[in-house]
């Protein structure tokens, strides 16, 4: 059976809101029911997601309200709350550098190292109690999706591996020995399996 590991899309980026309480734009919000009108999305049988509104959101708009949306802190993106906001080009610039320098902290953020150890620990903890012959679905953010997908690739930390802008990628894994089978693909046009 199968996992994906889902990006929330596109935000309503708002400076005076702190991001972890950023809600899906009209863009993110239309990707998202596109996303669930695939019939991929009618085979999850769990959704776990960050505890941040937009993950959350996108989670149950992919659920369609038929399966209870599990939340876990350790999903969360990056921890970035030292800088606060950060301007686009800014912030690619720090991304960049975050991933560049994964054992430094970039201006007081989470180091990748410490990021990676969170999301694939929780990730483990979730798939330790899970029935294997029901996909499930993990909804979050693109840094830290890009840590576990390099994790499981058994690969270094590395940019390279990171989703298109935007946001409202998957990448799928297989449960049984977590090979990585699809790489980053926009939500509303991945076929499946």
């Amino acid at each position: 059976m199968f996992a994906v590991y889902i990006t929330h899309p596109q935000v309503a980026i708002d400076p005076a809101v702190p991001v972890p309480d950023w809600c899906l734009s009209e863009s993110g919000l239309e990707r998202a029911r596109l996303a669930a009108s695939c019939g991929w999305a009618a085979q999850i049988g769990r959704f776990a997601a960050s505890t941040e509104r937009k993950a959350i959101e996108t989670a149950e708009i992919l659920s369609a309200g038929r399966v209870t949306i599990e939340t876990h802190h350790a999903m969360g993106e990056n921890d970035r709350s030292a800088t606060g906001f950060l301007p686009p080009d800014a912030f690619e610039d720090a991304a960049n550098w975050f991933f560049a320098h994964p054992e430094e902290s970039f201006k007081g953020w989470e180091r990748a190292v410490d990021a990676q150890a969170r999301i694939v620990g929780a990730i483990e903890r979730i798939l330790a109690a899970h029935d294997p012959a029901v996909p499930i679905a993990f909804v979050g953010h693109g840094g830290v999706g890009t840590l576990l997908k390099c994790h499981l690739q058994g690969r270094p930390i590395a940019r390279d591996g990171d989703q298109l802008a935007g946001g409202g990628n998957l990448f799928a894994f297989r449960l049984a020995d977590r090979t990585v089978t699809c790489d980053w693909t926009a939500m509303e046009s991945w076929k499946g399996f």
